[in-house]
């Protein structure tokens, strides 16, 4: 009986330590997935992290171009209401000399009218010049 017993002990304890070592194994690569994990899920932290950074920078980027573009746009805006007002002011002041041309010297005026229409006619000859080329 106790040759039954000593093998049965035996038979434990080998059991035991094999369940052990099975347990142990296990319980190891399940430390190193876990930890495996935990990097993973750091990592895409620090990207996501990242990624939020870079867009709110690029959001920012974004509004500031927008604010100066806009600026340009007002200012582009402002000088061609200038141009414009001095463009109605000197087709005013061309009308204003034309006339007091026409009153004051009527020969010259009919000279510029017939200077003109003469260049009128050598662009349209031009025209019909390379049209045909």
């Amino acid at each position: 009986m106790s040759q039954d017993f000593i093998f049965i002990l035996i038979s434990f304890l080998f059991g035991f330590i094999a369940a052990w070592i099975v347990r142990s194994i296990s319980y190891f690569k399940l430390k190193k997935n876990h930890k495996s994990t935990e990097g993973l899920l750091e990592s895409e932290k620090l990207i996501k992290e990242t990624l939020r950074k870079e867009s709110a920078m690029a959001f920012r980027m974004k509004e500031t171009t927008e604010a100066e573009l806009g600026k340009k746009l007002e200012e582009a805006q402002a000088v061609i209401k200038i141009m414009d007002e001095n463009i109605l002011l000197l087709q005013k002041s061309n009308e204003e000399t034309e006339e007091l041309l026409k009153i004051t010297q009527p020969e010259i005026h009919a000279l510029k009218l017939k200077l003109i229409e003469a260049n009128n006619a050598i662009s349209r000859l031009k025209s019909q010049l390379s049209e045909k080329k």
